[in-house]
């Protein structure tokens, strides 16, 4: 059948649950790709039809096309091995004879330089011309344990087990790593895809096909480059409204090419990336082990949403409880003191010199820890259980107790971490998740399933805010460009303050400002196409007498000034950077954080997609490594959180809602005992596209 109607037949279904597939390129040569992929799908249930168009063999299942294999079984998925050359041709054949998708595995795409481009560009333009979905090229393929289908050529991956995670990775290699690190620790994957080049198929397009798979109940993301910001955060967004995403996002140490101002520099596509994820609901990992650890956990329990839920920790060796305690505090977990009716029955099963204020430090373990567990679970003020213990049978039954366990039933679950080495401790480990039961094998592990548990419920718990209220009636910044006092004015428009000042054409307009204005004084020079004044000696502070000034205006003549800015100085406080700015992957984004002359040394800043919600705003210092500064550290300003929210929405709207403006950045913002001031704005104007078949920057 001739494919006419790609929105009709275009489904991920068909590549991932097929009723019959074709191997393209099948080999009798056993070390050829073709060949290794046969074998990989000889299990499959459904119909496998093979296919060598050079040397085809009816009698030994070999045929010379998929229209010729299609006439003996259903193939809505065609596996493409064969070189780069010869892949678009084997696409549109095997589209031609009703494949609704198919897999390219090899290399020599877009990677290998100019002659693989345009082979990856033939291919673009099949799927676009007949409507087929393509995995690839560059890719290990996928694996589809649940259906009995590894369509994929690394050895071992057949024996990935069934399970409820899925996985999403831009890596085929990271796919299988992931696929196998998952089987090693009890869960096995439901669906476990490598993009490779992403042609068409991306991770976005994974994700809604798994957001209607009843089998998956969790996924581990892997991502380092992304195409469409706005649409993968979407389908993040929708996905973790019914089950988790954990995501891994390469690329922290690339800091990219140097943007012109402070705003791009500290938003590295790494940097939004996770926020990006974050902000649709995503929990963020650092690596590979914390990602398989993580969404383990949460493939088996989810907290309900919560702004702050409660950690309560039990641990039957105080070094390693101590280590688990450590790393809570650093992921930000509250880990409440006991109340007194959970310490009288503590009291009662423990001994008296043993911690019980939480962490609940058991000593060695005994009959009663799990009366322990309970006490714990049942405190008003723990939402979930982290508990420890080395695996000692001649002790205590961790099975027994966990079986007794009530906390599961009143909605609080419990994590474990099982120390010890040998078959017995990994039958105890696989008996524990057969129960429901998240586990690790130490403390570093458990905080990571704890982390994520706790990372989701706030995740959640923000998203049941408010949306981004419509913005309001926004001033109309014009064509630009802007010099500082523009920008400020057009700051003003947005209900941000500044101080007192004066553009000034010549040295008498600079004169009667200073005997106008509250001093002491800044004077800058004024010319919107300087973005850095202070790198070019562009800044003159403290100035309070004619005299002062006359020197201050030699000085910035002598920078190339022409036109000056006399501005009243603010008082002391802490100095904030705020900025908007149109990223090329996913749009306006808000950056907010330390500022002045060190922001970009400092990179403490949190970064969000625009537009955004006043409470999203207001909790972002909330996740700066400097947040104590802003907080009346040594007698200094407290910040106003809401007030600080207000400005990061309004600048994130400005950008949302005007195309024309590519940037805007305040640094400093400066927090005083008196609110926040803008002491420095800039603008920047979105180049505009010329026709002429080129885009021109």
């Amino acid at each position: 059948m001739t494919v006419t109607d790609p929105a009709a037949t275009a489904t991920t279904d068909a590549l991932f649950a097929p009723r019959g597939l074709a191997v393209v390129g099948a080999s009798r040569d056993p070390a050829k790709l073709g060949a290794a992929l046969a074998r990989s799908v000889g299990g499959f249930p459904g119909y496998v039809g093979l296919v060598n168009a050079r040397n085809p063999d009816p009698s030994a299942g070999l045929h010379g096309s998929v229209r010729e294999a299609a006439e003996h079984g259903p193939v809505d998925l065609a596996l493409i091995c064969v070189p780069a050359g010869g892949c678009a041709g084997a696409v549109a054949e095997a589209a031609q004879a009703g494949a609704r998708a198919a897999v390219v595995y090899g290399g020599g795409f877009a990677e290998a330089g100019p002659e693989g481009e345009r082979h990856q560009r033939d291919l673009a333009e099949v799927v676009a011309r007949t409507g087929i979905r393509l995995l690839g090229p560059n890719t290990s393929g996928f694996l589809a344990p649940g259906h009995g289908l590894t369509a994929s050529f690394v050895p071992g991956a057949a024996d990935v087990p069934t399970g409820r995670i899925a996985v999403v990775a831009a890596s085929g290699g990271v796919n299988h790593a992931l696929a196998f690190m998952l089987a090693e620790a009890g869960h096995g994957v439901s669906l476990a895809v490598g993009l490779g080049n992403g042609v068409d198929l991306a991770a976005e397009d994974v994700l809604d096909h798994l957001a209607g798979d009843g089998q998956t109940t969790a996924v581990a993301l892997h991502i380092e480059s992304v195409a469409d910001g706005r649409r993968l955060a979407g389908a993040v967004a929708r996905l973790t409204r019914t089950r988790p995403v954990v995501a891994l996002v390469v690329g922290r140490h690339d800091v990219g090419a140097f943007a012109a101002s402070h705003t791009g520099a500290l938003a590295t596509s790494w940097r939004i990336t996770r926020a990006a994820l974050a902000q649709a609901g995503a929990v963020l990992v650092d690596d590979e082990r914390e990602l398989v650890d993580a969404v383990g956990a949460l493939s088996l329990t989810r907290l309900s949403p919560s702004a702050d839920p409660g950690v309560g920790l039990v641990t039957a060796q105080a070094g390693p409880g101590l280590l688990l305690l450590d790393e809570l505090r650093g992921r930000g977990a509250a880990v409440p003191e006991l109340g007194e009716d959970t310490l009288r029955v503590l009291a009662r099963e423990l001994p008296p010199l043993t911690y019980q204020r939480n962490p609940v430090d058991t000593g060695r373990p005994g009959p009663g820890f799990g009366a322990v567990l309970d006490a714990v679970a049942a405190d008003p003020g723990v939402a979930l259980v982290a508990a420890y213990a080395l695996h000692e049978p001649d002790a205590f039954d961790l099975l027994k107790a966990v079986d007794a366990y009530a906390g599961t039933a009143e909605g609080t679950p419990v994590l474990l971490g099982v120390g010890g080495a040998g078959a017995e401790v990994r039958r105890t480990r696989r008996a524990l998740l057969d129960r429901g039961v998240p586990v690790a094998d130490g403390p570093h592990g458990l905080a990571a399933m704890a982390g994520a548990l706790l990372a989701d419920a706030r995740a959640r718990h923000r998203k049941g805010d408010a949306e981004p209220e419509s913005a309001a009636r926004l001033p109309e910044p014009g064509p630009g460009p802007w010099d500082e006092d523009q920008a400020k004015a057009l700051l003003g428009a947005l209900g941000v303050a500044t101080m007192p000042r004066r553009a000034c054409a010549d040295r008498a307009e600079a004169h009667a400002a200073l005997a106008e204005l509250p001093g002491p004084f800044a004077v800058k020079l004024l010319d919107a196409s300087v973005l850095h004044k202070t790198e070019i000696g562009g800044v003159r502070l403290g100035i309070r007498t004619p005299a002062e000034l006359d020197a201050a205006l030699d000085a910035l003549e002598a920078a190339g000034a022409g036109r000056f800015l006399v501005e009243s100085m603010a008082p002391p406080g802490v100095d904030l950077v705020v900025g908007a700015r149109r990223d090329p992957v996913f749009g306006p984004v808000v950056v907010a954080g330390l500022g002045g002359t060190t922001a970009e040394a400092l990179a403490d800043v949190a970064v969000r997609l625009a537009p955004l919600s006043l409470e999203e705003a207001a909790a972002m210092p909330t996740e700066l490594a400097g947040r104590d500064l802003l907080d009346g550290w040594r007698g200094g300003p407290v910040l106003d959180h809401a007030a600080l929210g207000e400005v990061v929405v309004a600048l994130g709207d400005l950008l949302a809602t005007h195309p024309g403006l590519a940037e805007i950045e305040i640094n400093p913002l400066r927090l005083t005992a008196q609110g926040l001031f803008a002491l420095d704005a800039v603008c920047i104007a979105t180049v505009p596209e010329v026709s002429d078949g080129r885009t021109h920057r």
